[in-house]
């Protein structure tokens, strides 16, 4: 998938998504996004490729970076 398929993808994504693209999600949001334990979504805000964020003790994700993270990770 190219930069363009990519691009139009996460359009018609937040079109279709009541979430604000620009919001935070939360390590249970990710888990259950993901359909997985806590523990393991806290694993996969560890790895150094996923793009987390650090507030105070709260480990967040944007909400656009992680939808490019998933579809990048899809194509591996």
């Amino acid at each position: 998938m190219n930069d363009e398929e990519k691009r139009d993808l996460i359009l018609a994504l937040m079109g279709q998504s009541k979430l604000d693209p620009f919001s935070n999600m939360t390590v249970p949001e990710v888990a259950k996004d993901l359909r997985m334990g806590e523990n393991k979504a806290n694993e996969v805000f560890r790895r150094p490729d996923f793009p987390s964020v650090n507030i105070g003790k709260t480990k967040t994700v944007n909400v656009l970076a992680y939808w490019l993270w998933k579809m990048n990770k899809k194509e591996e």
